[in-house]
């Protein structure tokens, strides 16, 4: 992967972890552009037994990764929401999926539905819709594209959020290799 060129193809997954419905969306990058491949979802509302449903999102993300073979997974991270019980079963079905992109040594990028939004739509508040509309424009797809379930949206709206950050390089001078090198750098904010 290091050794890629700027013109060679550069495949992204991205993930909306859900336990009744996952997203995936798949996005192939060429330099500065970022085109659709598929976006679609997993639907589990159908398993009743939770831990099958886990095992239902391990074979298909494995079976999205071999068909699409993505360089990178981008995975929208669990928001901390009042239901506890909510969260830790949304926790476990982004574990099965990353879990699905180590086996298959795809490095992993998770991001905060914030700073999604935030990158499709210029507004860490936007609604589903808004970020659908955006991502619409941005891939140039035609209504009968967008898919039924805004989860595959999502999904994909992690895959362009990691496309956006992969062309956003860090400043060189804001990494650090100590806290004596991040002293040295920052004499005017250490007092």
């Amino acid at each position: 992967m290091s050794g890629r060129t700027e013109t060679e193809p550069k495949i992204i997954l991205g993930i909306d972890p859900g336990t009744n419905v996952m997203g995936y969306g798949v996005l192939r990058v060429v330099g500065s552009k970022a085109q659709l491949v598929v976006m679609g979802v997993i639907d589990m509302r159908r398993e009743k037994d939770a831990y099958l449903r886990l095992g239902k999102i391990f074979d298909r993300v494995t079976g999205i990764i071999d068909e699409y073979l993505p360089d990178e997974l981008a995975i929208e991270a669990p928001f901390f929401g009042k239901n506890v019980q909510s969260m830790l079963k949304l926790g476990r079905a982004q574990g099965v999926a990353i879990a699905a992109a180590i086996h298959h040594s795809v490095p992993i990028h998770e991001y905060a539905p914030l700073k999604i939004k935030m990158a499709i739509t210029g507004n860490g508040a936007a609604s589903k819709e808004q970020v659908a509309g955006m991502l619409q424009r941005l891939l140039c797809l035609r209504d009968d594209q967008m898919p039924h379930f805004m989860d595959a949206t999502d999904a994909t709206a992690a895959a362009y959020c990691h496309f956006l950050q992969m062309n956003r390089p860090e400043p060189a001078d804001r990494h650090f290799s100590s806290w004596k090198d991040f002293a040295n750098k920052n004499k005017e904010r250490i007092r």
